[in-house]
């Protein structure tokens, strides 16, 4: 089938715009379809563990923000999941067949179009499979600069990839698309914010949201009385899943600044630009985070003092986006 590329910052964005694009919904951008589908949040999970550390998230659960995003549109989807490789490999074919482009959930460690030091363990990669050849599958891959290829052995591998968010053959498209509205949209930036600021301030417990960035941050704090090597290597952790999988914790928060700013043409309310600003400045927190943990990784940083001050930016961090979200829930929009 004719499939166009869209190239993305992030996988689960890019896979929305992509289908859609293909049905002739040209409206949603990457930031639209992140804020329509309340993307943004933080979760820390010290129990689950992704390469020996602790499994922290930027962003919402695979496969949620599709979903949100079909919800608020009206969009009719089919998701599935499959106990069988081979049952879920004959209905991609299926798909393929009737000239449907899916996306699909993939362990990133298969994935053989991707550089070695990108390729670790971690199943909550998107990507959109359009086609197949006598060699293998056809592959739009948001985050690349173009369309690949991936053998059958390796997209089996990938798809039904164990361990931690196992992806279990997961694939979803959308089976109807109904006209796409500027009303549509504006009620759906609206039920996303609120989404995301109930995500983010109101969630029970210590580890998600802002509340969660704190628990971090102290666990940071005491990180130097387990050793130099274990905590490098627990803030190494940190710096993957913050920097390398998907757009990591800056570029989530960058998404979200610019679905803000977007979110003004439709909203007409020009308040939401200084939110927009202030996300971005939690984006840029992120990163600074991000070099000062490498370098505890990389043993140039040793004292408790160096620790702390990592631990002291993820506090800066999270009270700028509780001012964000507790200033986006006063705003009241409608």
């Amino acid at each position: 089938m004719e499939f166009k590329h869209v190239q993305t910052a992030h996988c689960e964005n890019g896979v929305i715009v992509g289908l859609l694009k293909h049905q002739g919904v040209n409206k949603i951008t990457e930031p639209l379809a992140f804020g329509l589908g309340s993307g943004l949040f933080y979760i820390h999970i010290p129990f689950l563990k992704i390469q020996g550390g602790p499994a922290i998230a930027f962003r919402s659960m695979p496969g949620s923000i599709f979903k949100r995003t079909c919800k608020t549109l009206n969009i009719e989807m089919n998701r599935k999941k499959f106990n069988d490789p081979k049952k879920g490999e004959q209905y991609l074919n299926k798909k393929l067949a009737e000239n449907i482009p899916v996306g699909c959930q993939a362990g990133v460690f298969h994935l053989d179009y991707f550089a070695d030091e990108y390729r670790f363990h971690f199943n909550a990669h998107n990507l959109i499979v359009y086609g197949r050849n006598e060699t293998g599958y056809l592959v739009s891959d948001p985050v690349m600069e173009d369309v690949t290829t991936l053998s059958y052995d390796k997209m089996e591998r990938a798809r039904f990839a164990k361990g931690a968010l196992a992806p279990k053959g997961h694939l979803y498209y959308p089976s109807k698309v109904n006209e796409i509205t500027d009303a549509m949209i504006r009620n759906g930036i609206v039920k996303g914010i609120k989404h995301n600021v109930r995500d983010m301030l109101d969630i029970p417990g210590k580890l998600a949201g802002v509340k969660g960035i704190g628990y971090t941050a102290g666990k940071v704090r005491k990180l130097r009385e387990k050793g130099q090597k274990e905590a490098g290597l627990y803030l190494g952790q940190i710096i993957r899943m913050q920097e390398e999988i998907g757009t990591g914790g800056g570029g989530f928060r960058f998404l979200y600044a610019a679905f803000l700013e977007e979110a003004v043409a439709y909203m007409h309310d020009d308040r939401l630009l200084a939110f927009s600003e202030k996300i971005t400045k939690a984006g840029d927190l992120w990163r600074d985070s991000a070099v000062q943990m490498a370098g505890v990784y990389k043993g140039r940083l040793t004292a408790q003092s160096d620790y702390d001050a990592i631990a002291d930016l993820m506090l800066e961090i999270k009270a700028k986006e509780f001012e964000v979200f507790s200033g986006l829930r006063k705003l009241k929009l409608k």
